[in-house]
């Protein structure tokens, strides 16, 4: 009966057929992780800010809706109070979703200055790893023509 392929062994044999050098796999590892963070924190940043905006909305809408709750003591007094009310409500809306939208621009340009800081600096562990690597083949290259 056919035994089963050893394929740890036939994956250790082909990568270790490849020179690779540790460290620029580190070093990438370290700037993703490090761009990672950096993008949690502006994430977590404006989900607290969009939290605080939420609230305040939810009570001060709460805060007007109780002079409509109050007992009137004429008919068009529920009519003014109403109109008081959505004209409150509509104000509120425009001032919270301009805050949102602050927030929102805050998140972009944050994200466009990380993106482009993670890219230069992927670009020089990139650059970093290929000259070592360059440097690393024209020496086995010189010792297998040396011999």
């Amino acid at each position: 009966m056919a035994d089963a392929q050893d394929f740890t062994k036939m994956m250790q044999d082909m990568m270790s057929a490849f020179s690779m050098d540790p460290t620029a796999m580190q070093d990438a590892f370290k700037t993703q992780a490090t761009l990672a963070e950096k993008m949690s924190k502006v994430a977590l940043e404006a989900a607290e800010k969009s939290t605080e905006i939420s609230a305040k909305w939810t009570k001060d809408t709460i805060t007007k809706f109780g002079d409509v709750a109050t007992v009137k003591d004429e008919p068009t007094d529920y009519t003014k109070a109403m109109t008081d009310f959505a004209s409150a409500t509509a104000e509120m809306a425009a001032e919270n979703m301009a805050a949102f939208a602050e927030v929102a621009k805050k998140v972009q340009m944050e994200t466009v200055e990380l993106m482009l800081a993670a890219g230069k600096d992927f670009s020089e562990d990139a650059t970093s790893a290929m000259k070592k690597a360059t440097t690393e083949a024209t020496k086995a290259a010189k010792k297998a023509t040396a011999v």
